[in-house]
C-alpha cells in the first residue's frame, strides 16, 4: 500500500540545470593544495576561489556578472606567505572577506569599489589586506563568520584551537581547545552555539562564550574526514562521514542525544568526502561529493531526511559553494544556486529550479530570507546577547523594489478562502397524494366455494338443455385481464412460431396453437366461444379494445410485417436477377474479347512469319 502514495512536497520535482561552457568562469588556476576545504565561497556579488600561485599564497575574487573566459592576468588578493586554505564572506557586507592560510595568519580584505577583472591598465595591481589577525601558532584551516552578530569570526588551526575574533578590534575574545585538529565547524542560527568535528571522531557542541562543550558524543567511525552543518533555526545537526567499512554516511543529530536520530544512513561506497550545505528557506540539505560529479539533495521533514533527487554530471568537482538565499533568481523559480570547480580550470554554476509556469511571485516556495542587518553588535554578542537577524521579503525583490525587511519570526500569512454563501433554499416539490390503500378481498370460505360450484353446475345444465352453443367447452370460460403476449420472431425464410398464453379456463388442444406457414395462412389459434354467463365480460373486453382481442391485434401486426417482408424479398430477388443478367452479359463480352485477341495474335504471328520469309529471300 505504501507504494501507491507519494509524499507531498513543493520541492519534490526540483532539478539541477547546468550552464553552458561559454557562460561559465573559465581560464582559472584553482589551487591544488590537498587540505580538505571547499575551495570556493560565494555571495550574491562575488566568488572567491583559492588560487594556485607562486611566491606566497593568493586567492581570486570574481564578480558574478563577469562570465566567460577571464584574462590571463587578473588582480589577485595577495598578502599571505603560504597557500590560502579557506575564505569566507561577511554575511552582512558583501565586500568584506576573511582568508586563512598555511602561514598561520587570518587576513581581512575589502573588495575595492567597482572591482573588475577586465582592466586596461598596463600593470595589474593586486589587492592588499586591510587587517591581519595573528594568534595561531600553526596553519589556519578554516574561517567562518557568525551568522547573527556583526564582525564575529571563528578560525580553526592546526594548534587544535578555535579562536573567536572581533575583526573590528582585531582581538580574539574566546578560545576553544580541542584534543585534535578540527575538520569542520558550523554556527547555529542565533550565533550562540558552535558544532565541530575533529580527528578524534567526536562531535562537539560548544557554548562558545563559556568556552566549553555542552555536548560531546562519538561521531562517524571511519578514518576519513567528517563534516557537520547546523540546520539553520532547527535544533538539529547534520553530519557526513564514513563507516568502518569506508561507506559514506549521513546522520541527523539532536544536541544532547548520544546517537543520531534513526541511526546513520549509508549513501554509497565512494571515497570522496561529502560536503553538506543547508538551505534554511526550503529545508533542504545538499550533499556534494569530492571527486564525483553528483549532488544529492534531501528535504528535512518529520525528523528525517527525505531523498528528493540527484544532480548528475560526468565532470568531477573538488570545490563547491552555494549562494545565500537572497541571491537566487526568483523570476526563474530558482530555489538554490551552486558553483562547482571543474578540472581546476573553470567554475560552473548549477541552478536548482522548481518546474513551474507562473508569471507571478510564488510565495509558497520563497519564504523570507536572512537579511543583511545583524541581530547584534560584536560587543553585545560578547556580553551574552542572542538573536536571529531580521529577514527580507523576496517578493519585494521580485517586483524590482528595495528589499523589504520583516521580523525574524515572520511567517507567511495563511490565505483563508472566503466563506461560500449558503445556497438558497430550494422549494420542496409538492408531494403527490398517496394512492388509497387497496382493500384486499378476504378468501372465500368452504361453504361459499361449494355454493359457487353448485351454481356453475346448474348454469352448465341450463346451457346444455337450451342447445345454444353445441361447441361450448365442458367448463365455463372465466374472463380475466389478458396476459402479456410472448411473441418470438425469427428470420423471414422460416415459419414464425407464435407462443401465446390463452386465457385461463381455456382447454388446450393440438389444434389451438399451430405454426404459420405463409402470410395468407395466419388465423387466430384459439377460438373463443363466449357463453351467456360471460356475455358481460366479453362486451367489456370489446369496449376496451375496439379493434379486437390482443391476440387478434398481434396477429394482424404479424400479417402486416410478413407482407412487408415478402415485398422486400421480392424486390431483392428482382435486383439479384438483374445483377445476374449483367454479370452474364459481362462474362460473354470478356469471352468475345479473348477470342478477338487470340485471333489478332494469330494474324500477327502469321504476318511476322511472312516478313521473315521475304527477308530471307532478299538476303539470298
Amino acid at each position: 500500500m505504501a507504494g501507491r502514495f507519494v509524499r507531498a512536497s513543493k520541492y519534490r520535482h526540483v532539478f539541477g540545470k547546468p550552464t553552458k561552457k561559454e557562460f561559465c568562469y573559465d581560464n582559472l588556476h584553482i589551487s591544488r593544495n590537498a587540505w580538505d576545504t571547499n575551495l570556493l565561497k560565494v555571495n550574491p556579488e562575488y566568488i572567491s576561489v583559492n588560487w594556485e600561485s607562486s611566491g606566497g599564497g593568493a586567492f581570486a575574487v570574481i564578480p558574478v556578472n563577469e562570465r566567460g573566459k577571464l584574462p590571463d592576468q587578473i588582480p589577485l588578493f595577495r598578502g599571505h606567505t603560504a597557500a590560502v586554505l579557506d575564505t569566507d564572506w561577511n554575511p552582512f557586507n558583501d565586500r568584506i572577506i576573511a582568508s586563512a592560510s598555511d602561514d598561520g595568519k587570518v587576513f581581512i580584505w575589502e573588495v575595492p569599489q567597482g572591482f573588475t577583472l577586465h582592466t586596461e591598465a598596463e600593470e595589474i595591481v593586486d589587492v592588499a589586506p586591510v587587517s591581519k589577525l595573528g594568534g595561531h601558532s600553526r596553519k589556519v584551516g578554516h574561517v567562518l563568520f557568525n551568522p547573527a552578530a556583526e564582525n564575529i569570526l571563528a578560525s580553526s588551526s592546526g594548534d587544535q584551537t578555535i579562536k573567536l575574533w572581533d575583526i573590528g578590534t582585531g582581538q580574539a575574545g574566546h578560545t576553544l581547545k580541542h584534543p585534535e585538529i578540527v575538520q569542520s565547524l558550523s554556527w547555529s542560527a542565533n550565533g550562540a552555539m558552535l558544532v565541530t568535528t575533529s580527528r578524534d571522531k567526536k562531535l562537539r557542541v560548544w557554548d562558545v562564550r563559556q568556552e566549553k562543550p555542552v555536548h560531546e558524543h562519538p561521531g562517524h567511525e571511519g578514518a576519513k574526514n567528517s563534516r557537520a552543518v547546523w540546520l539553520g533555526e532547527h535544533n538539529r545537526i547534520a553530519t557526513t562521514g564514513f563507516s568502518r567499512m569506508s561507506e559514506r554516511q549521513i546522520g541527523l543529530w539532536e544536541p544532547g542525544r548520544a546517537q543520531p536520530i534513526g541511526g546513520f544512513t549509508s549513501l554509497d561506497s565512494i571515497s570522496g568526502v561529502c560536503m553538506p550545505f543547508w538551505d534554511d528557506g526550503s529545508n533542504c540539505l545538499y550533499l556534494a561529493g569530492k571527486g564525483d560529479g553528483n549532488i544529492r539533495y534531501f528535504e528535512y521533514q518529520n525528523d528525517k531526511f527525505e531523498f528528493l533527487s540527484e544532480y548528475k554530471s560526468a565532470d568531477p568537482q573538488r570545490g563547491v559553494a552555494f549562494v545565500p538565499r537572497r541571491g537566487i533568481n526568483v523570476h526563474e523559480n530558482e530555489v538554490m544556486r551552486g558553483y562547482k570547480t571543474v578540472n581546476d580550470t573553470y567554475i560552473e554554476p548549477i541552478s536548482f529550479t522548481v518546474p513551474r509556469r507562473a508569471e507571478t511571485f510564488q510565495s509558497d516556495i520563497f519564504p523570507p530570507a536572512t537579511g543583511v542587518k545583524p541581530a547584534m553588535s560584536a560587543k553585545e554578542w560578547f556580553d551574552g546577547k542572542e538573536g536571529v537577524p531580521n529577514k527580507i521579503d523576496l517578493e519585494s525583490i521580485y517586483d524590482g523594489n528595495a528589499p523589504v525587511e520583516v521580523a525574524s519570526d515572520y511567517k507567511l500569512p495563511v490565505t483563508i478562502p472566503a466563506p461560500t454563501p449558503a445556497p438558497a433554499p430550494v422549494a420542496s416539490p409538492k408531494k403527490e397524494p398517496e394512492p388509497a390503500p387497496v382493500a384486499r378481498v378476504p378468501a372465500p370460505s368452504v361453504a361459499d366455494q361449494k355454493s359457487s360450484i353448485s351454481a356453475m353446475a346448474n348454469k352448465f345444465q341450463d346451457d346444455e338443455e337450451s342447445g345454444n352453443d353445441s361447441e361450448a367447452s365442458s367448463f365455463e370460460e372465466i374472463s380475466r385481464p389478458p396476459q402479456r403476449q410472448s411473441i418470438i420472431i425469427k428470420s423471414p425464410n422460416k415459419p414464425f412460431p407464435i407462443a401465446t398464453t390463452p386465457p385461463p379456463g381455456t382447454k388446450h388442444s393440438p389444434n389451438q396453437v399451430s405454426p404459420v406457414r405463409s402470410p395468407g395462412n395466419v388465423t387466430p389459434s384459439v377460438k373463443h366461444t363466449p357463453t351467456p354467463s360471460a356475455a358481460t365480460a366479453a362486451a367489456a373486453a370489446a369496449a376496451a379494445t375496439p379493434s379486437g382481442t390482443p391476440i387478434e391485434v398481434s396477429l394482424e401486426q404479424i400479417k402486416h410485417l410478413l407482407v412487408q417482408q415478402a415485398v422486400i424479398i421480392s424486390s431483392q430477388s428482382e435486383k439479384i436477377s438483374s445483377q445476374t443478367n449483367i454479370i452474364q452479359r459481362l462474362a460473354s463480352d470478356v469471352e468475345t474479347l479473348k477470342k478477338r485477341v487470340e485471333a489478332g495474335s494469330q494474324e500477327q504471328s502469321e504476318r511476322i512469319r511472312l516478313l521473315e520469309l521475304e527477308l530471307e529471300e532478299a538476303r539470298s
